[in-house]
């Protein structure tokens, strides 16, 4: 079963077989945690000048750890409304003769599913997509050598797309682990699993990007690949020419619902963190420390003397939360953390998200120019938090602030547009359509905090601030309903005229 994602709707993921409800077996506090044996091997993989004539021996010594996953559960059925969309209405009940009560109390049909997974312990721990077994009431395993097991659900993750199941069995033939850090782009790669059913596929290919976020998921940081992956595959591995297992295949991205040459591996360093914690504490826990990211574009780069777009930059912080304890700043530019470069607000998340809590995260960050080392103590992510280290505020634009009106922020303003008493600023009211403004993506009822890096609290202030630029763009902090969002206006790129 492979997610396949429409080239149009690349945030939407579809799964490629349909399956129903879910009997999950997870661990709870009171059970004894139990220990992955893992096998792992975290040497960089040999990059000769030469291929293998044959892969034939790393086939077979891979393969076995492959198993098909097939699922079975019943299909969704909306009891409000069985029948379809409108036919719960009585007079297009009526209209097609439907009797009263037909559908309301229908039995719906066993839904199977189908997809792969791969032995990482000896004693039967599986990993595997979550969307292979997140509706199913039966998980039934296949090993290559015809051995079938039924399966526990040990835990699911559906913000990473990473599940665990496990088989009552020892001596069972587990894959050797890969540091999946240190692959490469171009490094060659095999993709193991069972497509369509068919049987057990190898296909063959490279390592063709690092680090993608195609699928939406809240925690996603894919390996790319040619070699050929189609449903059925999810859930199976993606080995390096040592036959180590460095992701497990979950997506493609297709027009056709077949392999184009282009899916998407969950990285084994991401999907072995996540499965141990669902192993031993029966869920996933993921640190925070209290701050809301964004990207940065070229233009914020430039504000911020920054040789390349590259960091995640600190937009907001959570006032007495872990990073404002230990001394981080807005406009603060994070480049690694513990000794690891960030590349972007993605990868910045999900480097704080592998730090266990109490457990302490060294941010490298980039300040008025300096470089700073600060040692934040990682907390505990919350649901549902206000600030987080989660979405990415949308990257700013070119602009300016030509058409945009400001006030000071008032009772009336702050009922308007839901403005917390702590903001203070100055309150936009209005942006000329067409403006540059408006093209940077300024709009009414958002707060401007700082301009050029100075904090405003007034309309004056603001006013006096852009009258005599030293240049033709300007750096806004702004409070917007979905946080703090740093945006770069540009006076020297000509607005759109107004039609």
């Amino acid at each position: 079963m492979t997610r396949i994602l429409s080239p149009r709707t690349l945030l939407k993921a579809l799964p490629a077989v349909a399956v129903g409800g879910l009997l999950a077996w997870s661990l709870s506090a009171k059970d004894s945690a139990p220990k992955l044996n893992l096998k792992t091997d975290e040497s960089s993989v040999s990059r000769t000048d030469r291929l293998p004539a044959s892969f034939a021996p790393i086939v077979k010594k891979v393969a076995p750890s492959v198993v098909k996953v097939v699922t079975s559960g019943k299909a969704k059925m909306d009891p409000r409304n069985p029948l379809g969309e409108g036919m719960d209405d009585p007079f297009l009940r009526r209209f097609f003769g439907i009797p009263d009560g037909m559908g309301r109390n229908q039995q719906m049909p066993k839904v199977q599913g189908l997809g792969s997974g791969v032995i990482v312990t000896e004693d039967g721990y599986i990993l595997t997509n979550n969307h292979v077994v997140e509706s199913a009431d039966t998980v039934s395993i296949s090993l290559a050598d015809g051995r079938e097991f039924t399966a526990k659900v040990v835990g699911k993750d559906p913000k990473s797309d990473v599940a665990v199941v496990k088989v009552d069995a020892t001596g069972l033939p587990a894959v050797t682990l890969s540091d999946s850090d240190k692959v490469e782009v171009g490094d060659f790669v095999l993709a193991v699993g069972n497509p369509f059913g068919i049987g057990q596929t190898v296909t063959s290919g490279i390592v063709s990007a690092t680090g993608r976020t195609t699928m939406g998921l809240d925690y996603e940081d894919f390996i790319q690949t040619d070699a050929a992956i189609n449903p059925g595959n999810s859930g199976g591995a993606l080995v390096d020419i040592s036959g180590r297992l460095v992701g497990i295949n979950t997506a493609i991205l297709s027009r056709s619902g077949g392999n184009q040459g282009i899916g998407f591996s969950i990285p084994i360093n991401m999907a072995r963190d996540i499965m141990e914690s669902l192993v031993t504490d029966g869920k996933v826990t993921r640190g925070f420390i209290g701050v809301k990211i964004q990207n940065i574009n070229p233009q914020l780069a430039r504000q911020f003397k920054l040789g390349e777009p590259k960091g995640a930059l600190i937009a907001d912080v959570t006032p007495r939360g872990a990073a404002d304890k230990a001394g981080v700043k807005s406009g603060d530019v994070v480049t690694e953390v513990n000794g690891r470069e960030v590349r972007d607000s993605q990868h910045f998340k999900n480097a704080i998200a592998r730090v266990k809590p109490s457990e302490v995260a060294a941010l490298k960050v980039l300040r008025d120019g300096e470089t700073k080392v600060i040692k934040v103590k990682v907390g505990t992510r919350p649901e549902d938090p206000e600030l987080a280290d989660s979405e990415p505020t949308a990257d700013g634009e070119s602009g300016t602030l030509n058409g945009v009106a400001v006030a000071d922020i008032d009772a009336r303003t702050r009922r308007e547009y839901q403005i917390p008493e702590s903001v203070k600023g100055a309150v936009i009211t209005s942006v000329e359509p067409g403006s540059a403004a408006a093209e940077a993506g300024v709009q009414a009822g958002e707060v401007i905090l700082e301009i050029n890096r100075q904090k405003i609290t007034s309309a004056d202030e603001a006013v006096k601030l852009t009258e005599n630029p030293k240049d033709k763009t300007t750096l806004l902090k702004l409070w917007t309903r979905r946080g703090v969002r740093f945006l770069v206006v540009d006076e020297s790129v000509e607005p759109k005229p107004r039609r």
